[in-house]
């Protein structure tokens, strides 16, 4: 039986949509390092802009890569049961983006609003193959038409 776990950065802050209008930072990266699947079914997102109106958004773009990202800072993995396993699927913050984009979704959020998915049935949560490779990594990518946008966001997986 899978378990579920959070993802979420290590230390309590913000994320950062790029300097620079309608360019991709990359935020998240997982990697299954097991012998068994992982799948996301859920990404939560609120966009943390003060006086900014409904139209500014924030876009999180799910991605794997053929050739997987690299490095990152090691992003915090909680069971969502204490009694749970250590999870086996790696999440790191701001990594080294891998090579030839391949989008699973795209999910947004207001720039000072809710937002995000949640896989509605079974078949539409976003698998990641065991052992890594080619269907065994994906991103998380945020960007938007206005600059700077801070926002905080946490995924839900199962492992």
């Amino acid at each position: 039986m899978p378990f579920i776990y959070g993802v979420s950065l290590a230390t309590p802050g913000n994320y950062a949509t790029n300097s620079t209008i309608n360019t991709d930072t990359d935020h998240l990266r997982a990697l299954t390092v097991a012998t068994r699947p992982a799948s996301v079914n859920a990404i939560y997102l609120l966009g943390k802009g003060a006086g900014l109106t409904a139209i500014s958004g924030i876009i999180i773009r799910v991605a794997r890569f053929s050739t997987p990202s690299t490095v990152g800072t090691a992003a915090q993995i909680r069971p969502r049961d204490p009694a749970a396993p250590a999870a086996t699927t790696t999440w790191f913050t701001a990594p080294t983006v891998g090579t030839t984009q391949i989008q699973q979704l795209v999910v947004g959020c207001g720039a000072a609003g809710p937002g995000g998915w949640v896989a509605p049935t079974a078949d539409s949560q976003i698998y990641l193959e065991a052992n890594g490779g080619a269907d065994g990594n994906l991103d998380l990518i945020s960007q938007s038409g206005t600059i700077s946008l801070n926002f905080e966001m946490s995924v839900d997986y199962f492992d």
